[in-house]
């Protein structure tokens, strides 16, 4: 999912969202907004004419990559700092990720669309911003997920790719990394002196970073398997037509993916 925190652009959105989030003005106005699977979040309403623009561009880029003969996928990852990370190292993960899928399957063959890109932008958006805007791209015009051929979840190996981890010694690995950003990117540098430490940012690294660690990937895997219930209850579509899940390179056992798991931003605003 594609949220923000004090960055230029977005996240999962992550899954992707996401999300990596920017603090909202005190004087928005909030309003509960529900989706066509019944799915509600509390957002900023002036928000809501740039959510809708952010939405309508991104369905037409699915639909145009489908014309060009390609399968189109919805990656859901981790882009928030939360817990130890770091956005900006976060986003380039996110485009190495897409990266990978893409050279997978093949370029020619399957478009990835990264929730990390800068077209997803909310001026001062939520997490729950993000989340309506990626929600109604995933639930599709009926609520069946008609715009997505598959979605990819961000996992460990993901992670690991970019860092060059190889089993052996990683968090020493983690730990170099670390020493070198710090003296090569003043965005990095700023966040270590803002307290981003160096044993956080490996524990993160090595132990938890993935779309199992973001509130954004939680209302997404959410959202999916919402989505694949239905279309296993529709005459038309059925078990054989479930829109295939994918999580750090490897399909899903169905008993995983018809599994609910808790909500991230999902909630009306408070009466």
């Amino acid at each position: 999912m594609a949220t923000k925190n004090g960055n230029a652009y977005a996240i999962v959105a992550l899954l992707c969202c996401g999300a990596a989030l920017t603090g909202e003005s005190a004087s928005a106005a909030k309003a509960t907004e529900c989706t066509k699977i019944n799915i509600c979040y509390c957002v900023n309403s002036e928000l809501r004419a740039t959510v809708d623009a952010n939405f309508a561009r991104f369905r037409q880029l699915l639909a145009d990559q489908r014309k060009a003969g390609k399968l189109v996928g919805y990656m859901s990852v981790p882009l928030s700092p939360s817990g130890g990370g770091n956005f900006d190292v976060n986003k380039e993960v996110a485009e190495s990720a897409k990266a990978a899928v893409e050279k997978r399957f093949g370029a020619d063959q399957v478009f990835v669309l990264n929730p990390g890109t800068a077209d997803a932008d909310l001026p001062n958006g939520s997490g729950a911003d993000y989340m309506l805007m990626w929600t109604t791209l995933l639930e599709g015009p009926n609520g069946l997920g008609e715009d997505l051929d598959f979605v990819y979840f961000v996992g460990p190996l993901d992670f690991g790719r970019y860092f060059g981890l190889d089993g052996n010694g990683d968090m020493a690995k983690l730990d170099q990394f670390f020493d070198k950003r710090v003296k090569a990117n003043s965005g990095f540098e700023k966040a270590a002196k803002e307290g981003l430490s160096k044993t956080a940012f490996r524990n993160y690294y090595a132990l938890k970073a993935s779309t199992a660690f973001s509130r954004g990937a939680h209302d997404e895997w959410n959202i999916i398997r919402s989505v694949n219930e239905r279309r296993r209850n529709d005459s038309k579509l059925g078990i054989a037509n479930q829109i295939p899940v994918l999580f750090d390179g490897h399909g899903v056992a169905p008993s995983s993916w018809e599994t609910t798991v808790s909500d991230g931003y999902v909630g009306k605003c408070a009466m």
